[in-house]
């Protein structure tokens, strides 16, 4: 699977804001919860898909997290045609 991924120290009721220019699942994980995604494993996660934006995630606890974009579609992907996702990822700092 083909992700946008980010990883930040967060200190806890931090927002991070997504804009992207299409659907896509934005996923808020620990690094524990990060290994499983990237090998196919359960997982736990802050987030979900999202159709509107900006999207916003508050951070549940002080450490470092990883973020996580991909796309959302219904219909196959061509492997000579890409999705072309537009993105930014901004953190507000509460503390």
């Amino acid at each position: 699977m083909k992700y946008i991924h980010q990883r930040e120290h967060l200190n806890e009721d931090d927002i991070v804001i997504i804009e992207a220019s299409q659907t896509c699942n934005i996923r808020l994980m620990s690094d524990a919860n990060f290994r499983s995604f990237k090998n196919g494993g359960r997982h736990t996660y802050h987030g979900g898909a999202f159709d509107r934006f900006p999207a916003k995630i508050t951070v549940p606890s002080s450490g470092f997290w990883n973020i996580t974009i991909d796309t959302v579609t219904r219909r196959a992907i061509s492997v000579t045609r890409k999705p072309t996702l537009t993105h930014s990822i901004k953190i507000v700092r509460r503390s």
